[in-house]
């Protein structure tokens, strides 16, 4: 497992899946990235950072968002 940051660019309440642009790279965006139902949805605003959990660092579908802090 990998712990990785983030920062939120979209979120859908609806599916609570979000779309994460991740530090460091300017052109790796993942998107339709599973929110941990533990994060409030009003807590899931854009700009915020995220830790994104990479249960297999080789797989970027294999993830989690499990925290978010301003």
């Amino acid at each position: 497992m990998e712990i990785r940051r983030g920062i939120l660019q979209s979120f859908d309440d609806g599916t609570y899946l979000a779309t994460v642009a991740m530090t460091g790279s300017l052109s790796v965006w993942l998107e339709g990235v599973p929110v941990s139902r533990a994060i409030p949805d009003a807590e899931m605003v854009t700009g915020r950072h995220v830790a994104v959990l990479f249960f297999d660092a080789a797989n970027p579908n294999d993830a989690v968002i499990c925290a978010v802090w301003t």
